[in-house]
């Protein structure tokens, strides 16, 4: 017996009877229904969204025979909604991989044991369709599927998100039909089909019924021709039809004004064009959509479209032929409950985060959107790099071999899959104004398929150019690649982008695809890279990875809530926490990383002149509007309090790329002697706008003022009864130091102090200790190995020696020899401390470190203290109000700010490294009556506040798994290594790193109730 090769393991079979590719539009009745854009409201129009019947097969081959028959019962199988994935409804397995195939790599070929999901939905078919040819439209299958009607077999279709189109006028019938779908989870397509996500299966996106008349507009493009002074557009609508059919087109602006009219009889091919004079022009700053609306026969169709032109020149990527900047984020179809069905509301809450935060760009990581995303960034006035469905990473992990990642783009017989994905894509997108650039997919090699796809491309669209990042160089595909219209890297180093800016022979610019890697505590090298890109014209931007953090909701067996990842479900292979990598949480609240990207990529840019008398220049970074939507202020403070404040005026008319000075009144006698003194100026929005509310901060800019003495607020004067001296007793290993209103114990064996209290409170839970260790973020996961190999983690101190006397100031000071380090390791560094108790209950450290040569920089360096359950109450003199570090700073502000230890907390899905306020003045931890302690430096340090030690963090796969400490716990850090983007970007940066091997530290701690002070 012969054995026929199914359709999923054959590669000459992509498709049976799916109509030819096409734009994506719904006819409608009339233009005022057109206008609505809801396309229930067509009568030629029937949603199969809904309730199907399901029946989950582990295996193909356990499907009935005949299960697609009219007569089959299926009252007893289960009933699943349409559109959804079934791994979210509780069938088969949830699983994340990011490159390594889930099924054996032997392409074209899939396991025998490929699980199979049935469909049957029962409908009533429209009276008034009798006599128009009807079409059934699945827009997004995972994997591939079969399909009946009324018994009789349809077709066949793969490629999981694009659209699939079947004429059904002959298997359809008045009254009741049935329509029978099979679902394959893995076929041939799986190895183009490897991103990094969940693996999700079933009818993801919408299904419906068409009716058309037998002669009707199949398909359109609007194509754009403009004067090189923009003085003139044309839109040439190229219009296919099924049979003769005069077709008569309107062109409307946003008032709903007629600017352009046109007709044309035609008979399978023809072209309207209608003309615009000083038309307006469409950008991401001023989304401006003419309406398009062609009647032909009793069908009325609508398409918004936008004037605009795309061009490189001279190696810079223009619009509408002005240099712009793509700053951009990558973002999946995702949900946290439903997988890769996306809700409409879901999509708009994603594009008003990303206006929110600045964002201009997106790119479609990594396959085409659902179709209304696009619509929505045409509205919304967003720049869409619209990527193929194409990524074969696991061909990488397959073999260890160089170039196996090329193994499929330089075999011919895969070519129909290659282009197959492209044209299809480009067909349904074409008429989308928001896409500026088509990209060939992702990680799939470069060979002769992705040359063949871009050439198709250039020959059907040469409006837009043509992206793809697996011709860089590093893969070692290739080397033709003068069919690409950018450079596209991922990850690529500020070294690296500063040479390429300064390279006056690169002819195209310079794309970064991918780069600051966004997982947990991150990124923290946005500036860096935003500070090379404004440099040099040539480096367009980039999109940050990712948008959004792709952990799926569930539950732990005793209720409680928590995001899953990689290996939460027993999936094999699968990637841990790689999928928690976004700028949001699963269900869109921002991190802090989005904060420091909305910061970076701020439209008005505002720098200092001569800020001592007020003098600062703004520039306006918008590239096509002035700043009259924007309001002006500013504030003077001194420690904290605002001192004066007022609107800056003189703005409204600066026009894109141009910097204006403006002037601040600062009087000097606002200020009292001393103290920080801060200008802040704030950028926020006039009026509502569909994303945001009047009075939302778009960006601010913060400067201190060298006014009177530059230095932080003394520490309160607390001062010893008169006559009455510290009292200093060994008893035993232990010091006791009393005081006026305090006592102290410093335990000499192990070197620190054990007892701090003040009029009888017990101000300390357990002794005082020096810290190196941070809970790793999920950017320290390739440096943590190096900090656990020599035993970073498990440091303890080790006391050699520890002094006492008095000092004639009648202070006493207490010096410790000393070294951290853990088993079968060396030290990792030594130290020497001086602690001085002052007559006013005043502890002063200074200590002097050395750190062993041959080990990695570290993590941290400083005190941590735990205080008793009650102290709950932090205030702080530094940035704030959110977390910040030295490479993730920007979006934070210097101020005082009050806060409870809870709030100090950030809560990432993978317990990590958090709540720290870098470059600290002083801090209080306390109870809310004012009982605590009080810390100080000559220097700023890092400072946090948490119920949860670096320990806590570390062991802890899941938040869930936290215990929550009654205790609170104070991190006084000299210094605090950054946190970079090295999970998949560049090593930190070495001027972030706390490398070091010699520097000293002083520190002040201060019992003190604020109350009385």
């Amino acid at each position: 017996m012969i054995r026929v090769t199914p359709y999923w393991e054959n590669l000459k079979v992509l498709q049976e009877n799916r109509e030819a590719p096409r734009a994506s539009f719904i006819p409608y009745q009339d233009q005022a229904t057109a206008a609505t854009g809801k396309r229930g409201r067509s009568p030629y129009f029937q949603t199969l969204n809904g309730s199907w019947k399901f029946q989950y097969n582990a295996s193909v081959k356990d499907t009935a025979d005949g299960f697609y028959a009219v007569d089959t019962d299926v009252s007893g199988w289960d009933d699943l909604i349409v559109p959804s994935c079934w791994q979210t409804n509780g069938y088969d397995q949830l699983q994340y991989t990011n490159i390594n195939y889930p099924v054996p790599c032997d392409p074209p070929f899939v396991p025998g044991e490929n699980p199979a999901g049935l469909y049957v939905r029962d409908f009533q078919l429209r009276a008034d369709w009798d006599g128009k040819e009807q079409y059934l439209v699945f827009e997004g299958v995972n994997a591939c599927f079969y399909l009946w009607v009324n018994g009789a077999y349809v077709g066949y279709s793969q490629g999981s998100r694009i659209p699939a189109e079947f004429l059904v006028t002959s298997q359809l019938r008045p009254g009741r039909n049935r329509i029978a779908v099979m679902v394959l989870k893995w076929c041939d397509g799986t190895y183009l089909e490897d991103q990094d996500l969940w693996r999700y299966s079933g009818i993801y996106r919408d299904v419906y019924l068409l009716a058309r008349e037998k002669a009707h507009i199949r398909d359109i493009f609007n194509r754009q021709e403009l004067a090189s002074d923009y003085s003139r557009a044309v839109l040439r609508s190229e219009v296919q039809t099924t049979g003769k059919l005069e077709v008569k087109a309107e062109l409307r602006d946003k008032s709903g004004r007629s600017v352009a009219s046109g007709s044309a009889v035609i008979d399978g091919q023809g072209v309207i064009e209608l003309a615009v004079d000083a038309p307006e022009l469409w950008n991401a700053e001023n989304p401006y959509l003419y309406q398009l609306e062609l009647q032909a026969g009793d069908e009325a169709l609508r398409f918004r479209t936008g004037f605009r032109e795309i061009r490189i020149q001279d190696g810079v990527f223009q619009v509408n032929g002005q240099p712009v900047k793509l700053k951009g984020v990558n973002r999946h179809d995702s949900h946290p409950t439903l997988g890769q069905t996306i809700p409409l509301n879901h999509m708009i809450k994603d594009l008003n985060l990303m206006k929110l935060h600045n964002v201009n760009t997106v790119r479609t990581s990594h396959y085409p959107n659902d179709p209304r995303f696009l619509e929505l960034c045409d509205q919304y006035g967003f720049y869409v790099v619209d990527e193929a469905d194409l990524e074969c990473h696991g061909m990488s992990q397959a073999e260890v071999a160089e170039g196996t990642i090329h193994r499929l783009t330089d075999n011919a017989e895969w070519q129909p899959s290659f282009l197959d994905r492209m044209e299809r894509m480009v067909e349904r997108d074409k008429n989308h104004t928001c896409i500026v650039m088509w990209s060939l997919g992702n990680e799939a090699g470069y060979g002769e398929n992705h040359k063949a796809m871009a050439r198709w491309t250039r020959e059907r669209d040469a409006s837009r150019p043509v992206h793809y990042e697996g011709a860089a160089p590093i893969n070692k595909g290739d080397t033709d690649t003068d069919c690409l219209d950018v450079e596209s890297r991922m990850y690529a180093t500020y070294g690296y982008m500063e040479e390429y800016g300064k390279d006056n022979t690169k002819t195209k610019p310079l794309f970064q695809c991918e780069y600051s890697h966004a997982m947990g505590n991150g990124p923290g090298d946005l500036m860096d890279y935003w500070n090379v890109i404004y440099k040099y014209p040539n480096l367009m931007g980039g999109c940050v990875w990712e948008w959004c953090d792709h952990g799926v909701k569930t539950e732990t067996p005793d209720g409680r809530s928590y995001f899953a990842y990689g290996g939460d479900f027993g999936d094999q292979p699968n990637d841990g926490n790689f999928c928690i990598d976004g700028l949001v949480s699963p269900d869109r609240k921002p991190h802090t990383g989005l904060l420091e990207l909305k910061k970076a990529i701020a439209p008005v840019l505002i720098e200092a002149d001569d800020v001592a008398v007020g003098k600062l220049a703004v520039t306006n970074r918008y590239d096509f509007i002035d700043l009259s939507a924007l309001a002006f202020s500013w504030r003077l403070e001194q420690e904290g309090q605002t001192v004066a404040q007022g609107a800056l005026e003189g703005l409204d008319a600066l026009g894109p790329q141009q910097t204006q000075a403006v002037a601040i009144p600062l009087d000097p006698s606002l200020f009292s002697p001393g103290g920080r003194r801060y200008l802040t100026v704030t950028v926020r929005t006039r009026q509502d706008t569909p994303w945001a509310e009047a009075g939302h901060e778009v960006t601010f800019e913060q400067f201190e003022l060298p006014v009177g003495q530059a230095e932080a607020t003394p520490a309160p004067a607390v001062l010893a009864s008169a006559g009455f001296q510290l009292q200093a007793a060994e008893n035993g290993h232990l010091l006791e130091l009393t005081g006026f209103d305090f006592k102290y114990v410093f335990d000499l064996y192990d070197g620190t102090f054990v007892q701090l209290s003040k009029h009888g409170v017990n101000l300390l839970h357990g002794p005082v200790g020096f810290n190196i260790w941070r809970a790793p973020t999920d950017n320290d996961r390739n440096i943590r190995h190096a900090w656990q190999e020599d035993g970073f983690h498990r440091a303890g101190m080790k006391v050699y020696q520890a002094k006492w006397t008095t000092l004639d100031s009648g202070a006493v000071e207490i010096a410790v020899s000393y070294s951290l380090g853990g088993y079968s390791r060396s030290p990792i560094l030594h130290g020497e401390a001086q602690w001085r108790v002052e007559g006013n209950g005043a502890i002063v450290l200074n200590t002097q470190v050395k750190v062993r040569e041959n080990v990695p920089f570290l993590p941290r360096f400083g005190l941590q203290l735990i205080m008793p359950p009650g102290n709950e109450e932090v205030e702080y003199f530094g940035y704030g109000p959110h977390e910040s570090y030295i490479d993730k700073r920007h979006s934070a502000k210097r101020g005082k700010y009050l806060f409870t230890v809870d709030e100090m907390f950030e809560d990432y899905i993978m317990p990590q490294e958090n709540g720290s306020r870098y470059a600290t003045e002083w801090a209080i931890v306390s109870s809310e009556l004012g009982m605590g302690l009080r810390f100080d430096a000559p220097q700023a340090f890092s400072f946090n506040a948490s119920h949860f030690t670096p320990q806590d963090l570390t062991e802890a796969a899941h938040s869930y798994e936290l215990v929550r400490r009654k205790e609170t716990i104070v991190q006084l850090d000299y210094k605090l290594s950054g946190i970079g983007s090295n999970s998949c970007g560049p090593e930190l940066l070495e001027s972030y790193r706390l490398s070091e091997k010699e520097f000293g530290f002083e520190l002040r701690i201060q019992p003190i109730f604020k109350e009385d002070e």
